[in-house]
């Protein structure tokens, strides 16, 4: 099983969800589409780690309403109990950065504009994420117990807060280095 295994069978592990809404409840922390998702949920199903019940709706086809099992959850436990790997980095970004002499100096600029403009956004959706979570924590997530769902929560939207801030801090930082540049005429 892959990583995202695991984190379909922990936010299971929370209460019997669609793959719609696993793939919205993980957009905080992973980058996850239907068409890793649902073959997922059928390879688990296979595997007897989850069940499913069908659930008709009005309008719409019947959707599949997922469920870990009890070998799910033994699964899950393993797994959070085993080492953590390395982290993979795969920003299209950095590689752009490192071969930035094959392309013009304005390009450049350009590129960590966008990307500044990204995490700028981002940043405004992560914060208004906190002020909901201080809304769930009677305004001082900090109080959340350790065995509180959204204690989880709290660590990585104060993990993804840092990134996006550094990440914006260092998008400024190369706009400015370049610029020098350009106003210097070593472009």
């Amino acid at each position: 099983m892959n990583t995202l295994s695991y984190g379909l069978l922990s936010l299971l592990s929370l209460k019997p969800c669609s793959g719609y809404d696993l793939m919205h409840q993980f957009e905080l922390f992973w980058p996850a589409k239907h068409s890793q998702i649902y073959p997922l949920l059928s390879a688990m199903e296979k595997e007897g780690l989850v069940s499913f019940e069908l659930v008709s709706q009005s309008d719409k086809p019947d959707k599949k309403v997922y469920t870990i099992t009890d070998r799910g959850t033994a699964a899950l436990k393993e797994w959070l109990e085993g080492p953590t790997g390395e982290p993979v980095m795969k920003d299209e970004m950095l590689l752009k950065t490192y071969c930035l002499w094959n392309t013009s100096p304005e390009n450049a600029l350009r590129m960590f504009g966008e990307r500044e403009k990204l995490y700028e956004e981002k940043l405004g959706r992560l914060e208004a994420k906190v002020r909901m979570l201080e809304q769930v924590a009677n305004g001082d997530p900090d109080n959340l117990e350790f065995r509180s769902h959204y204690f989880g929560i709290y660590m990585l939207l104060n993990k993804a807060l840092s990134n996006t801030r550094s990440n914006l801090e260092w998008c400024r930082w190369a706009r400015a280095a370049i610029g020098k540049r350009i106003h210097e005429g070593g472009g």
